[in-house]
């Protein structure tokens, strides 16, 4: 990272995860499971206030809900609705620097849609990734394919026969979604119930559905260290199919069970 060290951009460990906050409930059987986020580093027009929200449940997941505010989203306002040409595969989808990246139905194809034009930018194979049930987390869901923003870039999280299941990681160079790194981990894919970034660090999340669950496992790609952690983790609806981390507000996003939800986290000082 030749730009900016770890301790410049306010990294640390992950210490803490507060209560959930609900900020509104899907209004059908289609918003069981979903993403909602913020893009971390939004171009010109959108602002950090831009929400973008997914909802996937379906065999046709096209749909991308653009609102101008929090407040327009707890109201259901949407400023825009885009319809991306390929469907998407589950709720692994990021929204950064302008565009959504995402995985294409039935297949281990990286996209990226640009939303100023609204077009696919690029298409790109992540070799040896299982898919479309394959390795996923432990809900389902074809959630083999993950893909994670943090202070650091853009990421993805997924696994390959080789590997036998265990999660690898490699980080993505977000203008050719070609793979700059990858790190294998021994965290078994299908043994938790989801996985987000957070200053270089994967973190693993124990249960989806469990009230109170913990982060079990971080693994520093810096470093190559894996530990077993137990930082506490509600599931308050649940039903948790996205946990997602936004580098800029230091919040972790999450689906659970048709509910947005939003946590406050703490990071050590390095």
């Amino acid at each position: 990272m030749g730009q900016r060290t770890r301790e410049q951009m306010g990294c640390g460990e992950l210490t803490w995860v507060g209560e959930p906050t609900t900020y509104r409930k899907a209004d059908n059987i289609a918003g069981k499971y979903g993403v909602w986020m913020k893009d971390p580093e939004p171009p010109s027009p959108f602002t950090l206030d831009t929400l973008w929200r997914i909802n996937t449940v379906g065999a046709d997941i096209r749909q991308v809900f653009q609102y101008k505010t929090l407040d327009e989203l707890v109201k259901g306002y949407p400023t825009k609705v885009y319809v991306v040409p390929r469907s998407m595969e589950s709720n692994g989808a990021v929204v950064y620097k302008g565009s959504l990246y995402y995985v294409r139905r039935k297949s281990r194809i990286l996209v990226k849609y640009d939303f100023k034009t609204e077009t696919l930018a690029i298409q790109k194979e992540l070799v040896d990734a299982g898919y479309h049930g394959k390795f996923p987390y432990s809900w389902g869901g074809y959630t083999d394919i993950d893909l994670a923003v943090d202070e650091m870039g853009l990421w993805v999280i997924y696994s390959t026969e080789n590997t036998k299941g265990s999660i690898v990681i490699s980080q993505l160079d977000p203008k050719t979604l070609e793979a700059k790194q990858s790190w294998n981990t021994t965290i078994r894919k299908q043994s938790v119930a989801n996985a987000f970034m957070v200053c270089g660090r994967l973190y693993a999340v124990g249960s989806y559905a469990s009230p109170t669950t913990t982060i079990n496992f971080a693994f520093d790609t810096h470093t190559g260290v894996q530990k077993q952690t137990s930082i506490p983790f509600q599931n308050l609806y649940g039903y948790t199919s996205m946990v997602d981390y936004n580098p800029t507000e230091k919040k972790i996003y999450g689906w659970d069970n048709y509910n947005m939800v939003a946590y406050d986290v703490r990071l050590s000082k390095m």
